[in-house]
């Protein structure tokens, strides 16, 4: 399946911004075997002083410009042209192992994937201990259970007892007040869902990137398709990651596209940087569109 997604971002400044620095993960994966990039291309107005691009520590391409003269609103929009292939039918049949064996398996693993992988059992900015989050995850891990099982019940139990609601969090929201409240957004189930699973022992990771707009025909709208999306994916050894959207419980496939992978949002936000004027105040809009080509 190919796609054209559109992501366009808009800053309105209270006062002139005289210099900006930004970053921006907007450009998909290619190196993942399940996707292409066809074409990819960001516009920023007014036009920058200086652009560069480089991979980061996670393989994720980071486009970089400057801003050098007076600008009173920013508008960058990328613009992306993908081929989403679909995922093997295999990959999410269970292996036969436990959760525990998993876990152990984890922390034993030599190979150059393995030893990447455990760099997803750490702490990061946004995914700290929680004992609560951890004794929730732990009522899907059952001594002995296995370990597709238990990671799919607790991805099903976060999408039916936890609400969709935009307005309950922003991006700084920790854990521990979106498990109190019970509600939240993408990103926030998705930081749930690595919370838990860390805390036990499982390496898990953030993916950040789009849903499909528009479903196929008599097919319900996917919830976190009008925005970026995220989702999360966890460490088998010998069997690879595999990916699980708590926001809709289902297996990310063709409609979900990847733009990055880190440890939490604060790794892969769409866009940030530094300012020099612009009053303090600024308002945001974000728009984002896949259709099918």
């Amino acid at each position: 399946m190919k796609y054209r997604v559109t992501h366009r971002t808009d800053y309105v400044y209270s006062a002139p911004v005289a210099l900006g620095y930004n970053e921006a993960h907007l450009t998909p994966r290619g190196d993942l075997g399940r996707q292409r990039v066809l074409s990819h291309r960001v516009e920023v107005d007014p036009p920058p002083a200086y652009t560069s691009r480089r991979l980061d520590f996670f393989g994720n391409e980071i486009f970089y410009f400057t801003l050098q003269r007076p600008h009173s609103r920013l508008t960058v929009t990328a613009v992306s042209e993908v081929e989403r292939f679909g995922d093997e039918p295999e990959l999410y049949l269970a292996s036969g192992m436990s959760w525990e064996e998993v876990v152990a398996a984890t922390a034993a693993d030599p190979s150059p994937e393995g030893l990447d992988a455990r760099a997803y059992l750490l702490d990061s900015p946004l995914i700290e201990p929680s004992p609560d989050v951890v004794a929730y995850a732990a009522e899907s891990f059952k001594p002995g259970r296995g370990f597709s099982q238990a990671v799919g019940d607790f991805i099903q139990r976060i999408h039916r007892e936890f609400a969709f609601d935009p307005a309950a969090t922003n991006v700084s929201t920790p854990v521990s007040k979106v498990f109190e409240a019970r509600r939240g957004v993408c990103q926030d189930f998705a930081h749930l869902a690595i919370t838990g699973l860390r805390g036990l022992g499982v390496a898990a990771r953030y993916v950040s990137g789009y849903l499909e707009t528009l479903p196929p025909p008599g097919q319900a709208k996917l919830v976190g398709s009008d925005a970026s999306h995220a989702w999360v994916a966890v460490f088998e050894p010998g069997g690879g990651w595999r990916e699980y959207d708590p926001t809709n419980d289902i297996t990310p496939s063709q409609q979900h596209i990847v733009t990055a992978i880190g440890r939490d949002y604060t790794d892969i936000s769409p866009i940030r940087g530094v300012v020099f004027g612009g009053g303090g105040t600024q308002k945001t809009k974000v728009a984002v569109d896949v259709e099918r080509i």
